[in-house]
């Protein structure tokens, strides 16, 4: 129902309504997240109807609450301020989605790795891990909650709940709250970088089904993890940069390009972590445990091919552009283009050859 509703609203405020254009995904995207988004809730109620006492599946609900929540929250407070302002509480509903939207996904994140496939610690040590990605998620809720200044999910919206003045006579009170984001996030970085090799720790030590159940989980979890990290990094250095260093009360640095390249990253991020609850479901009720041989190395090998003729579009482009002097010129393009199609096939034939060589021998090893 709130998927339901966030849509609806979404599709009711256009794009040119918003003050910063591209602020919002896409309508195909937007359903497509939303869509995917429901994985978390169902994949955690079906793990939990068959393994009651494995907290992964009553984690994942959580998490896809919480996601839930923030996606109805912004596109609630979206409509209430931009397009029907009869509507009550959009400041409010707008601050609860950007304190609600990072801490809580971060920290369902983390407890999903550390707790994968058997819902236990690898050992007591890595308790450590946990309670200080708990803190880390409590400070950065608090910072984000009442540090004044534009909102993160609405920079149309300054927080209405912000802190300001002087505690002591002398020290701001907002960077109190400023420094809470920046200690919990660098907490929460620490211990989702933690948790992740956590996980590769135990995959080392795991024999059978259960090391073929952290591959599939490793799948997803390790593009999310790196591009979730970047986010986390530009909100620790955003708040460095705007409350404590030289460019205090400047503008955000960053610029256009820089906001597009951490929205594309974010888009990463989000895709990869909506995969984990399929490739999760798939690991613990262990169906068709071993083609995550073939879907790794088919995902590497075409990865490679596909990086392989970028490259090589790039490169001829460039040598070709230096050799005419010419640039931006579409007869350079198009002969670009042309190489890259004679060469695309023996590529691809290659590169297959080298995937099923590859697939076969593992499955050898892997059969009975």
């Amino acid at each position: 129902m709130l998927i339901t509703l966030a849509l609806l609203l979404d599709f009711t405020t256009p794009e040119f309504s918003l003050p910063r254009p591209g602020e919002r995904a896409d309508p195909v995207l937007a359903v497509l997240m939303g869509l995917l988004s429901l994985a978390y809730p169902t994949v955690g109620a079906l793990i939990a109807s068959r393994l009651p006492n494995n907290p992964i599946g009553w984690t994942f609900c959580g998490a896809g609450l919480l996601y839930t929540a923030q996606r109805f929250s912004i596109a609630y407070a979206d409509y209430a301020l931009l397009e029907n302002f009869g509507w009550p509480g959009g400041e409010t509903v707008a601050w609860f989605s950007t304190w609600v939207g990072l801490a809580g996904p971060v920290l369902a994140g983390v407890f999903l790795m550390l707790l994968f496939p058997n819902g236990r610690l690898i050992s007591r040590h890595w308790l450590t891990v946990a309670w200080v990605a708990l803190f880390g998620a409590a400070l950065l809720a608090l910072g984000s909650a009442f540090t004044p200044g534009q909102l993160r999910t609405h920079s149309f919206v300054w927080n209405p709940f912000g802190v300001g003045g002087y505690s002591g006579g002398a020290f701001p009170t907002y960077k109190v709250f400023s420094a809470s984001t920046v200690l919990g996030t660098m907490l929460l970085l620490m211990s989702t970088l933690a948790a992740l090799f956590s996980l590769i720790l135990r995959m080392h030590r795991a024999r059978g089904d259960e090391r073929q159940q952290l591959k599939w989980f490793l799948f997803a979890a390790v593009p999310a993890t790196p591009c979730l990290s970047v986010v986390l990094a530009d909100v620790i250095f955003h708040h460095l940069t705007t409350y404590f260093l030289v460019f205090e009360n400047s503008p955000y640095w960053t610029g256009i390009w820089g906001w597009q390249f951490l929205v594309f990253m974010s888009y990463i991020a989000v895709y990869a972590a909506l995969a984990v609850p399929v490739v999760t479901y798939i690991a613990i009720l262990r169906h068709r445990l071993y083609h995550i041989d073939r879907l790794i190395n088919r995902t590497l090998v075409y990865g490679s091919l596909t990086s392989c003729v970028v490259g090589i579009y790039v490169l001829a482009v460039g040598g070709l552009g230096a050799l005419f002097e010419s640039r931006g010129d579409l007869g350079v393009s198009l002969i670009a283009t042309g190489l890259v199609a004679v060469l695309f096939q023996p590529l691809r034939n290659s590169f297959s050859a080298a995937s099923t060589a590859s697939c076969t021998a593992r499955e050898t090893i892997h059969t009975p």
